[in-house]
């Protein structure tokens, strides 16, 4: 707690004092983003800090895996969903991005499917996304390559297609106020790559 705490102060004393004019325009004025990134929770996947946003310049939502379910307005807790619904049609933001990255721990328990100490939330949760699992053995066992990148990736193509089962989601893509991304962070290599109109992805 302590460490947190000494960041806290060297954020107050250096970034927040220089930019102090921001955060009180932010504070004041509201925030108009122009970007959602829908990314995992993993501690090493930081969008603002991979993109070098400043705040205010995108809005972040953060879940294991970076899931998105499909649309479904019931009375089940929907923390995505409800955040998605605000930036999309309060914040109006123009581009919603789907951040995969690899050694995803959410891609791993659904490769290796629920075992006794799943848990009480992640295996549900990753069910969202589990036809991603049969592509990518199938995929791997075809071409040799890594289940594990190939599952993020189906992953990421997924959660794009349950983007477009949200009514006023589909509606502003329709009008061409809004464009979806499918992006994955590699770790190691400190690449980016973007899914492209075959199903592809490819470095940026």
């Amino acid at each position: 707690m302590e460490r947190l705490l000494e960041g806290f102060r060297r954020f107050r004393d250096t970034y927040w004092r220089s930019h102090r004019e921001l955060f009180q325009t932010l504070a004041t004025k509201g925030q108009k983003p122009r970007a959602l990134v829908i990314a995992c929770s993993d501690s090493r996947v930081d969008p603002q800090l991979i993109f070098g946003t400043t705040p205010g310049e995108v809005f972040v939502i953060r879940n294991i895996a970076n899931v998105v379910p499909p649309y479904a307005p019931n009375a089940e807790h929907h923390g995505t969903s409800a955040a998605l619904e605000f930036a999309v049609r309060t914040l109006a933001v123009e581009h919603v991005i789907v951040l995969g990255h690899s050694h995803c721990g959410g891609i791993a328990a659904l490769l290796r499917g629920p075992t006794p100490d799943s848990g009480d939330f992640v295996a549900p949760w990753m069910e969202i996304v589990a036809p991603a699992r049969e592509r990518a053995l199938a995929a791997a066992a075809a071409k040799g390559e890594p289940a594990q990148r190939l599952c993020e990736h189906e992953g990421i193509k997924i959660s794009l297609e349950n983007l477009k089962t949200f009514p006023w989601l589909r509606e502003r893509l329709a009008q061409g106020g809004l464009k979806l991304h499918g992006w994955h962070f590699d770790i190691e290599q400190g690449d980016l790559s973007q899914l492209d109109s075959t199903g592809t992805f490819r470095p940026i």
